[in-house]
């Protein structure tokens, strides 16, 4: 295996501390609320060294959501190592892990209408493969379920696949977490419930 430059070395690291930052900034404040200049202060470099890693905020936004979607694939490859499980578990078994990176205030926060953003988005080829992927193994899963009478057949594999990835950003876990009438295994346990059980009288 090639040794990697120590200047090579030095650069990811820099990356790394960046995305980080960013990713802590969005979680806290937002995209729209979120400025370069906090995220270069934030690292301790000049706002012209970080423009030498990512070339605007959109850029930084999507180096964020790259990560998240890394992990998520992580944590899919685990769950998909457990041949026991049922697609629905592993279903479930995603969601709470979503919520629990929301309120650990480790999910990035992007506004749903921005055009900007949504363009760089659009653009960013390794972000569109990672969130196909993370969209086709979860799509995998909700077909198995419904053809296993877990999840209705009558529902397009789409939307349950929206409905999955809305937790991710879902403003009701903070709005509980605020009362401090719940632990935030509480608040997944009652946000589990309604997503997988809807309002039902059970």
């Amino acid at each position: 295996m090639a040794k990697i430059p120590f200047k090579e070395q030095m650069r990811r690291v820099r990356e790394d501390a960046i995305v980080s930052s960013v990713n802590r900034l969005l979680a806290e404040k937002g995209f729209d609320a979120m400025t370069v200049d906090e995220v270069a202060a934030d690292v301790g470099i000049a706002k012209a060294s970080l423009y030498k890693h990512f070339e605007s905020k959109e850029e930084l936004a999507a180096a964020a959501m790259v990560r998240v979607l890394d992990q998520a694939l992580g944590y899919i490859e685990t769950l998909e190592a457990d041949k026991t499980a049922t697609p629905l578990a592993q279903l479930k078994a995603v969601a709470r892990w979503t919520m629990q990176v929301q309120l650990a205030g480790e999910m990035p926060s992007l506004p749903a209408q921005n055009s900007a953003l949504r363009s760089a988005l659009a653009a960013h080829k390794v972000y569109l493969d990672r969130l196909m992927e993370v969209s086709d193994r979860l799509g995998a899963w909700i077909t198995a379920a419904q053809k296993a009478g877990q999840i209705s057949a009558e529902l397009p594999p789409e939307l349950v696949l929206y409905t999955l990835f809305a937790r991710a950003c879902d403003p009701v876990l903070g709005v509980l977490k605020a009362t401090g009438q719940y632990s935030d295994e509480q608040i997944i346990e009652l946000l589990l419930t309604t997503c997988f059980k809807g309002l039902g009288e059970r």
